[in-house]
């Protein structure tokens, strides 16, 4: 198996006025093709900076971070952006649906960037609210779902471009526990039938045992 992920050496610093406030430590981390991994920490650990950091929405101060064998620490923004929207798919704990789109709308959103015909694009978001469950729903605007549907459709949005990566911080913070053992059941599927790489962040230990790997932060250092 091959390393899809590797963190070499990374610190992250951030500055506020004068003060300096260290948020990573000289980590390391190798994340296998395939691999689902939960990261684990308390609040101000440094796990969804540790994400953000290898999904190349933030910039590591230092060290090198490599995902699917592009140095991503090396891009610029423009094409850090570009990286990103071909390679990462994202699940937030408050699933970030824009309110006056259908679950469709949503879904279709990443695909508006990539050179697909309408009828190309509509049978991507169909094969993805599929997977998810929710292909009765697609006309449906997020505020008519309950809070489990609305993330199944933020996690289709999340698959749709078929990314290299699937990143999703506390995926499960908001719902109740019937919900998020479907999300949990979701994303299982995901990796193992799909072969999807996902890593998570959660704090819920209920949530981490579906991960292959537990890796847990504490004050920036992996432990």
């Amino acid at each position: 198996m091959s390393s899809i992920i590797s963190v070499k050496d990374v610190s992250k610093t951030y500055s506020r006025d004068s003060f300096s406030i260290p948020v990573l430590n000289n980590l390391s981390l190798e994340v296998d093709e395939g691999d689902f991994l939960a990261l684990m920490g308390p609040s101000g650990s440094g796990k969804t900076t540790l994400l953000n950091l290898i999904a190349g929405i933030d910039k590591p101060t230092s060290g090198a971070i490599t995902v699917g064998g592009t140095d991503i620490s090396k891009l610029n923004e423009s094409a850090l952006a570009k990286w990103r929207a071909q390679s990462i798919g994202f699940v937030f704990q408050f699933y970030n649906l824009i309110p006056v789109l259908t679950a469709f709308e949503n879904v279709e959103l990443p695909l508006l960037l990539a050179p697909l015909s309408k009828s190309e694009r509509k049978k991507h978001v169909e094969t993805a609210l599929n997977v998810v469950g929710l292909d009765d729903r697609m006309d449906h605007y997020p505020k008519q779902l309950s809070g489990g549907q609305e993330q199944r459709v933020a996690i289709a949005r999340a698959i749709v471009t078929d990314p290299l990566l699937l990143v999703a911080d506390e995926p499960t913070g908001d719902l109740d526990k019937n919900s998020a053992d479907e999300i949990l059941t979701l994303l299982d599927r995901l990796n193992k039938e799909f072969k999807k790489t996902i890593i998570m962040v959660t704090h819920d230990p209920h949530a981490a045992e579906k991960a292959r790997i537990t890796r847990n932060l504490d004050k920036g250092y992996l432990v």
